[in-house]
C-alpha cells in the first residue's frame, strides 16, 4: 500500500512517545500511516472539514501493532489529520 501520511512532529507524553501529521487520499480507498513508532497502541483519524458524515475511515491493522505503518481504508478524495500513541520513536 501506499504511504498516505505528511508526518509533522512528536512529543512524550509520560511514558508514551507520540507522533501527528495529515493524510491526503487522493483517488486511493486505501494506504498507510507511518507513525514513526517502533509500535503503535492508537491512532486517532479525523477527517478534514470537507467531509460527509457519511464518509468513513478505518484501520485495517489490529492495533497495537509492531512496526510502524498503519494500514487505513477510507472513502475517495477523505484528507484529515492523524495521531498515533506509541512506545517510542522509530
Amino acid at each position: 500500500m501506499a504511504d498516505l501520511s505528511t508526518y509533522v512532529g512528536q512529543d512524550v507524553w509520560g511514558s508514551k512517545s507520540v507522533t501527528w501529521g495529515s493524510w491526503t487520499a487522493g483517488a486511493v480507498t486505501t494506504g498507510e500511516i507511518n507513525t514513526r513508532l517502533h509500535s503503535c497502541e492508537l491512532l486517532f483519524l479525523q477527517p478534514n472539514s470537507n467531509t460527509s458524515p457519511t464518509e468513513q475511515c478505518e484501520l485495517t491493522t489490529a492495533l497495537p501493532a509492531a512496526g510502524s505503518s498503519i494500514g487505513i481504508q477510507i472513502t475517495t478524495n477523505v484528507d484529515g489529520y492523524w495521531l498515533a500513541i506509541g512506545d517510542g520513536f522509530a
